[in-house]
């Protein structure tokens, strides 16, 4: 591959909301050109590439066939299977919507297909991005901590019907709460440890939106790690419909050396709106995203493995499936 050329990149989809976000990202990354974007709701897919003067292609098909080095898949949770397949078989780049699957089956098969056929499959973490988060990781890394004992986590937002009804449909989802929101902090545990999960216990309720969805709207899980390291999770859908954002991440570890607390979002700017009709937060630090889709072009480009894999976004399926398994049963479940 030619480094000095710029890493051609289409995206696939705009169920999820990150999906139009992720446009502005590659036109910010000065080494990726965006060469169109494709969506089998062609009416959504045509008036977002026309918002944003992009290439709007009529299929999944036509747009792989124009020839990009990478694509960024965002269907609904359980389509990503089927166009990850897709894109692997022609050797094309795979960034993945969180979570990667919602079963165990596509989501290593996923892994599988882009194993096979050689290419880069990384799964969209934006968090591992995040520039407290990173700051906290390097102080872990460099000794500064000690040990790690436990960590005590919530990831909250608001009903997501707003941006996209998916979200709260058990098939398209795979779940409510639990898998719209555990996902990323378990992924960051994992990280900081290196170690893997070896017990999930859970439970899950609809005490918010009880008659608006079928899903559940809020759990706790707690989480035991090989290493002995212990978490607990609290996701929700508990922030009501004027809060100043979508949701948030925090999480406090507790240290060998003490304690340090981690608030993903908090460089913004509170904004009020007549339009809006309530605050917002406009973001002023970090981009996150941004970050994430820099280092997917990155990799493409110097042909090297990204930092967040495919199989870190299967390991973060494995823990939430379990969660939902324990769940059901009242009992903890081991993970092999």
């Amino acid at each position: 591959m030619n480094t000095s050329a710029k890493i051609k990149i289409g995206i696939l989809s705009f169920a999820h909301h990150h999906g139009e976000a992720y446009i502005h990202n590659l036109r910010n990354q000065p080494q990726a050109e965006l060469i169109g974007v494709a969506d089998d709701d062609r009416q959504r897919g045509k008036r977002i590439a026309n918002l944003n003067g992009a290439r709007f292609f009529s299929s999944y098909e036509e747009l792989l066939e124009a020839g990009p080095d990478g694509v960024i898949i965002c269907t609904e949770n359980n389509r990503h299977r089927p166009l990850v397949e897709m894109a692997a078989s022609r050797g094309i780049s795979v960034l993945c919507e969180k979570p990667l699957g919602t079963t165990q089956e596509d989501a290593q098969a996923i892994v599988n297909s882009c194993d096979q056929a050689g290419v880069l499959l990384m799964t969209a973490f934006p968090m591992r991005f995040s520039a407290p988060v990173l700051a906290v990781k390097a102080s872990l890394d460099g000794g500064e901590f000690g040990r790690v004992y436990c960590f005590n986590a919530t990831n909250q937002g608001e009903l997501p019907t707003k941006h996209r009804k998916w979200f709260v449909d058990p098939v398209l989802a795979g779940g409510g709460a639990l898998m719209d929101h555990t996902v990323h902090l378990v992924d960051l545990m994992r990280w900081f440890l290196g170690s893997e999960v070896s017990e999930v216990y859970a439970q899950t309720n609809r005490i918010f939106h009880a008659n608006e969805v079928e899903v559940e709207t809020g759990g706790l899980e707690m989480i035991t790690f090989q290493d002995g390291t212990f978490a607990s999770i609290d996701c929700s859908w508990c922030r009501p419909s004027y809060w100043p954002t979508w949701g948030g991440l925090t999480f406090e570890m507790v240290t060998e050396r003490g304690a340090v607390v981690v608030d993903a979002f908090r460089q913004n700017l509170v904004v009020y709106r007549h339009d809006w009709q309530r605050a917002g937060w406009a973001y002023w630090g970090s981009d996150s995203n941004l970050a994430m889709v820099t280092e997917f072009v990155e990799a493409i480009r110097t042909q090297r493995p990204a930092c967040v894999t495919g199989v870190d976004g299967l390991r973060a399926v494995e823990v939430t499936l379990a969660a939902y398994q324990s769940a059901s049963s009242g009992l903890p479940v081991r993970l092999q």
